[in-house]
């Protein structure tokens, strides 16, 4: 088969398509023809070499697909040669096939393209875990989402208003229509406003209670200044730096929680049990059109170094594609 391989690490011209040996299926895993893979904040970090895979994961990138079953491995139940299939990986998707632990398969969603599918089970399970099982977002809720345009926060504003939160996103003003479009109550310039105040003023000085935060170090105090009484502040990225300092008299006094996670590096169990909740509470949102695909532009895959610039520029809204 054919994969995208990083060649050493640098720029997307380091990304290349090439022949590499089939995946076989273990137990308990299930191959994967591919039909769409979709870029990720993490691929570019690993094709700069930031971000190595976790052991026993393929060395290409690609952290979700789409496609068709090809081969079962011994002990695999409830799927099918042929089904139609996304999943949550923990890489290997920029290739024709994967290797993929049954447990994070998902069914293609009725009335979802098989290629725009690619663009659900990372973003669905990153969003899920962390708003809804960690954080515990729920009705009548106020949800800050940083980097609103994003996969993650397109999708992570679809899933706050279904749920039934007010959400505020942050992202360039050329944004904004379209995140209003998707159910943003109040959008943010976060190049031009101070996203605490504006947290502070729509809310009427209570604060956010859910911050789902991208920046990391360098949004750290402002993320605790943004927070309500018993607010929950999760922090999946750090576009803003690894280091940042922690006002504990702040937090204190807001009795509130900061979380850090990762999705990649956790063991196949768990991301099993995150890949069954999805599976159950959204992916019937997904089915009645509450929640959509937002998909910016599908690139061939042998052009993944053309997708990964346009990635770089931050100009996109939602997902861009992979497609074979």
């Amino acid at each position: 088969m054919r994969a995208i391989t990083i060649t050493e690490p640098g720029g997307p011209e380091a990304l290349v398509w090439t022949e590499v040996p089939d995946p076989e299926p273990g137990p308990g895993e299930v191959v994967v023809e591919v039909r769409a893979s979709a870029v990720n904040r993490a691929d570019l970090l690993q094709r700069q070499g930031h971000y190595p895979p976790p052991p026993g994961a393929p060395a290409y990138p690609g952290l979700e697909c789409s496609g068709t079953v090809r081969a079962l491995g011994p002990d695999v139940t409830g799927w099918a040669v042929g089904q139609e299939v996304c999943a949550l990986l923990a890489g290997g998707g920029y290739a024709e096939q994967v290797a993929v632990p049954a447990g994070q398969l998902l069914p293609v969603p009725a009335g979802v393209d098989l290629v725009d599918a690619a663009a659900l089970p990372e973003v669905a399970c990153t969003v899920w875990s962390n708003v809804v099982d960690l954080a515990r977002l729920t009705e009548g809720d106020t949800l800050l989402v940083h980097g609103g345009g994003s996969g993650i926060g397109t999708f992570a504003i679809q899933l706050g208003v279904a749920l039934g939160a007010t959400v505020v996103a942050t992202a360039r003003s050329a944004k904004h229509e379209r995140l209003r479009e998707l159910g943003a109550a109040h959008t943010i310039d976060y190049r031009e406003q101070d996203f605490v105040e504006e947290v502070r003023r729509v809310t009427d000085g209570r604060g956010a209670d859910v911050v789902l935060d991208i920046m990391g170090a360098s949004y750290l105090p402002r993320n605790v200044a943004a927070l309500a009484t018993g607010g929950r502040l999760v922090v999946i990225g750090m576009q803003g730096g690894r280091k940042g300092e922690l006002d504990l008299g702040m937090l204190l006094a807001k009795r509130g929680s900061v979380h850090a996670t990762a999705l990649r590096s956790r063991p196949v169990a768990e991301k099993a049990a995150i890949t069954r909740g999805v599976r159950e509470q959204v992916w019937p949102l997904v089915e009645t059109g509450r929640i959509r695909p937002v998909v910016h532009a599908r690139v061939g895959m042998a052009d993944a170094a053309d997708a990964h610039r346009l990635v770089e520029t931050n100009d996109h809204l939602g997902k861009v594609l992979l497609v074979r």
